[in-house]
């Protein structure tokens, strides 16, 4: 989310961050985001009966400023078909793995257990499988002998920090584009 909101500021950009919605209430990105005056909410999915109505309020927060892509960053949960149609071909992920290999949790400690010898991060649409949507782009890193999980997740985290804002601003050019 950081590399988002510094990627925005930059003259030309073709992208905004008008809003930051996380669904825990003590995340460290409300506070960044509002540190660098974009709007930050909780809407806690704990508040909620059902998936519906939480994913109903995030759609109302969302279309109430104007959103017109959603950049998911750090938010852990599965969304429902419903959400995922509402935004299609307008919700981004980044996955820290290089799908279609290693979908959903602990990939570096997968990746270290397949003996592996590259791994990376790939940006991909939201559809309504886990992490099966289609990729944009993917950024690779070696896999050294001695790696850790934790030495590996570092060395990808610096890809996803390059190559998310780099794809936001692709999809908004693409989108604004289109709009003309």
């Amino acid at each position: 989310m950081d590399a988002l909101i510094r990627a925005s500021k930059a003259e030309g950009y073709p992208a905004k961050i008008v809003l930051v919605i996380s669904n825990r209430p003590n995340a460290d990105g409300l506070a960044k985001a509002q540190k660098h005056g974009i709007t930050a909410i909780c809407i806690d999915h704990k508040d909620y009966k059902t998936r519906k109505s939480f994913e109903q309020a995030l759609d109302t927060a969302l279309r109430s400023h104007k959103t017109e892509l959603v950049c998911n960053a750090g938010f852990m949960r599965i969304l429902s078909p419903w959400f995922v149609k509402r935004w299609q071909g307008r919700q981004l992920n980044i996955h820290p793995s290089l799908l279609p290999k290693y979908k959903g949790l602990h990939t570096h400690e997968r990746v270290l257990e397949a003996g592996a010898t590259e791994h990376g991060c790939t940006v991909h649409y939201i559809d309504e499988g886990v992490d099966t949507g289609g990729i944009i782009a993917q950024a690779t890193v070696p896999v050294y002998p001695n790696d850790t999980p934790q030495v590996l997740a570092a060395r990808v985290l610096k890809q996803e920090h390059l190559l998310y804002p780099q794809v936001l601003k692709q999809v908004a050019e693409k989108i604004s584009k289109n709009a003309n």
